[in-house]
């Protein structure tokens, strides 16, 4: 198979995984990763100053800020998640002399079925 060949297939490998990164389908993203890293490991010997690969690295680049951003959503929303739980199980508060006051969560009763 041609350089050119191979050019065109990670072009289109890189569009879908934006377009993957952009719907949130990271099983699609895991499966572009591993077509997109053999494609780009064949394409090694090629230079990078030439004008058929400038486009390849702008969109790698512009795929790994996507990344960055999503990998940084993920957290906010991961760490919001803990204080939202811990607020749940533990709200403190202050009282009328300014003290710091717990006032914990009254336990959750669960309901147990037998058959």
């Amino acid at each position: 198979m041609s350089d050119n060949v191979k050019l065109d297939q990670l072009k289109t490998l890189i569009s879908e995984e934006r377009n993957a990164l952009m719907n949130g389908d990271f099983d699609r993203i895991a499966e572009l990763m591993e077509e997109k890293e053999r494609l780009a490991a064949d394409l090694g010997g090629l230079d990078e100053d030439d004008a058929d690969v400038a486009p390849i690295r702008d969109g790698l680049r512009r795929n790994q800020e996507l990344f960055d951003h999503t990998l940084a959503g993920i957290r906010n929303v991961a760490n919001r998640l803990g204080e939202v739980n811990r607020v749940r199980r533990n709200l403190e508060t202050y009282d009328e002399n300014g003290r710091k006051k717990n006032l914990g969560s009254p336990e959750i009763k669960k309901l147990e079925r037998r058959a």
